[in-house]
């Protein structure tokens, strides 16, 4: 399978076909198009139903023969009418939007909580907080890209993952491409580092844009947490096993309680 990165803007046509299309050209065409006040979606680098209509009425608009597909003459006008409309993407515009609609109080909210693996206490533990005030989705099952169309189907305000790394250092992650970025991902990336507790074994790192399926495949605000699993629960001293296990429920306590406040801020101010 070719990587999504080994295509550049021009080099192949694009189209909507099954499965869809993905790279970075992909990308840069609904950049290209948001800038110049075509909503294509997500800059996600997936060529999808919105996108193909995006291509259309940018053709109706520019003169061109309307077939909705992406070739030699529209990547010519895109071109050539790069920067006539300023920085700003329209889908940067609509985000800003739609969450400064929802912005009320958690309870509001339809929140989509998922792990990589299905015996995460962290997200049990979350969803069990979150109820039965909050429309809560558990999804534990099938890989990011199942959970991401999980989380849409589910009309999710926002998507919260697990992830375990192998050292202490905690991180967020939200979805970032090249002349895109999700606001409100990057609020709730932020809100979380800051909420969380303060122990020997969290070692706080940053918020990082990236364009993880989960992150790029999710339509609302998609946030990763990496948190590492710091103490040896496989030690045959029954004495050890059983502080680390009263060490880890602790800490896991705590961490539910950050990340409970963390999405009651940002139920309250999702945009910067």
């Amino acid at each position: 399978m070719l990587l999504e990165s080994e295509f550049n803007f021009g080099d192949r046509l694009l189209c909507l076909r099954s499965p869809m299309m993905r790279g970075e050209d992909v990308s840069e065409v609904q950049l290209r198009l948001g800038t110049l006040g075509f909503d294509s979606g997500r800059v996600d680098g997936i060529f999808g139903p919105m996108t193909r209509q995006a291509v259309g009425s940018f053709q109706r608009n520019a003169g061109l023969i309307f077939d909705e597909v992406c070739g030699p003459d529209t990547f010519e006008a895109l071109i050539r009418l790069q920067g006539r409309a300023g920085t700003a993407s329209v889908t940067t515009v609509r985000e800003r939007v739609e969450l400064e609609r929802i912005q009320a109080d958690l309870k509001s909210l339809r929140i989509a909580l998922g792990s990589e693996t299905p015996a995460e206490p962290l997200t049990v533990s979350l969803a069990a907080r979150l109820s039965p005030q909050v429309s809560a989705l558990t999804l534990t099952d099938g890989d990011w890209s199942d959970q991401a169309k999980a989380a849409n189907d589910f009309d999710a305000s926002l998507y919260l993952g697990i992830l375990r790394g192998t050292d202490d250092l905690v991180e967020t992650f939200y979805f970032s491409t090249p002349g895109f970025e999700s606001v409100g991902g990057h609020v709730l990336a932020d809100l979380i580092l800051k909420e969380m507790p303060a122990t020997p074994d969290l070692r706080m790192g940053e918020a990082r844009g990236m364009r993880l399926p989960i992150l790029r495949e999710t339509r609302p605000p998609a946030v990763l947490l990496k948190l590492g699993n710091t103490r040896n629960e496989n030690t045959h001293d029954e004495t050890t096993r059983e502080q680390n296990t009263r060490d880890t429920e602790r800490r896991n306590d705590l961490v539910v309680n950050s990340l409970h406040r963390a999405l009651e801020r940002w139920a309250s101010e999702p945009v910067a």
